[in-house]
């Protein structure tokens, strides 16, 4: 991503730019959370703390009462309409150097972690603290004070039992809530178990955030979807120029980041993630010991997949079709959106069909075909949509 010029101090100035240049077409939707972005970042300049000219200043400036929390933001609509977009413009921008921004799902599982080293720690002596979420809570303010979520969602019942209580904490100690969701708040965790003991953190939420949505008519990821080649075939300069292209148009230019998707007792490394995308080489989801439960972990936590240079599927190589074949299941079952570089069309890729292998490999040919069809395509958008 290009850096951002000197005069670029607010998204809506961004957007500007960004539409000057014709880079994204104009959408009031998107300035209108814009300037309610620029509102907190205006609230995070005036608060930076001022130069301590003397020890005299700097003890009065101790005795000043505790500052109203800054309200924060909550951002809900649609897939496609730019959410993850402003709010990642807004993160660069944010005046502050404790910020995190995270996927809703990595930072829960984190704080579970965090919850279980805890009590690990008073069931061996080492603490007197019955109750983790203070502690824990305290140490994530440690580390940020302003906290950045995409695809704000609340499916696991061990999640949502404990948000109130720690939202309760965080925001007692002045974190600022920035989050972008497909569901307005009082949506959150609906017909979930136990949703009664759910509710007070709806309430909770709604008092330190302002809700808005983004209503923009045009689903833009749609609209650049349509337009990209979905599986390019053979390998080539070429091909691999169509799939940068097409990264970037998907993407936006904006920069990707290693993602850890944390499991039961272990973890699957994402080195190439955008948003909701994610990009791999063939080598990084095939030929390393994955299973069915890590590929099903990657299709629940991304829409779009690349995966690229994908080789000719002979007999040295049945462990790594194994998994293809389980990678594409998972992938399509979950109608996730695929992006696809090999050295041959999907038929011809398998060099020698025999047994079960070859019989399982006509149901993969036909899925990446399948993959590729305008059907496919409105099924995985009526999806994420509902999500």
């Amino acid at each position: 991503m290009r850096p951002i010029p000197d005069y670029a101090l607010s998204v809506v100035e961004q957007l500007r730019s960004m539409t000057e240049a014709g880079t994204l077409q104009p959408d009031a939707a998107q300035m209108q959370v814009a300037a309610k972005l620029d509102r907190i970042l205006t609230e995070l300049k005036a608060r930076k703390p001022a130069a301590k000219t003397s020890a005299l200043g700097w003890m009065f400036a101790q005795r000043r009462k505790p500052q109203t929390p800054i309200m924060g933001l909550y951002v809900h609509g649609s897939v496609g309409r730019g959410k993850t977009m402003l709010m990642d413009l807004f993160f660069r921008l944010a005046p502050i150097e404790k910020k995190r921004r995270a996927h809703f799902h990595e930072f829960m599982a984190d704080v579970h972690a965090r919850i279980h080293a805890h009590r690990q720690k008073l069931k061996a002596g080492e603490t007197k603290q019955a109750d983790p979420v203070p502690p824990v809570a305290a140490a994530l303010r440690e580390e940020a004070q302003l906290l950045c979520f995409d695809e704000f969602t609340v499916t696991d019942i061990a999640d949502a039992m404990i948000l109130a209580r720690l939202f309760t904490e965080l925001f007692a100690r002045g974190c600022i809530l920035v989050a972008t969701s497909n569901v307005e708040p009082g949506n959150l965790y609906r017909d979930g178990l136990n949703r009664g003991l759910f509710l007070p953190f709806i309430d909770l939420l709604q008092r330190y955030v302002e809700v808005s949505s983004l209503d923009s008519p045009t689903d833009y990821r749609l609209e650049k979807m349509e337009s990209l080649p979905v599986y390019v075939a053979p390998l080539s300069p070429q091909s691999a120029s169509m799939m940068d292209r097409a990264w970037t148009r998907l993407t936006g230019g904006q920069p990707e980041v290693p993602v850890t998707i944390e499991m039961k007792g272990r973890e699957v490394e994402i080195p190439r993630a955008c948003g909701r995308q994610a990009r791999f080489t063939f080598e990084e989801l095939c030929a390393k010991p994955l299973g069915a439960s890590d590929y099903l972990a990657i299709a629940q936590r991304f829409d779009v997949v690349f995966v690229e240079n994908i080789p000719p599927l002979g007999p040295e190589k049945r462990n790594e079709t194994k998994r293809f074949i389980i990678l594409i299941d998972a992938l399509y079952d979950a109608r996730v959106r695929l992006f696809a570089s090999a050295v041959a069309m999907p038929e011809a890729l398998l060099t020698e069909k025999k047994g079960t292998e070859g019989f399982e490999f006509d149901r993969t040919v036909s899925r990446l075909f399948e993959m590729r069809s305008a059907d496919y395509l409105a099924d995985h958008e009526r999806l994420r949509n509902k999500s």
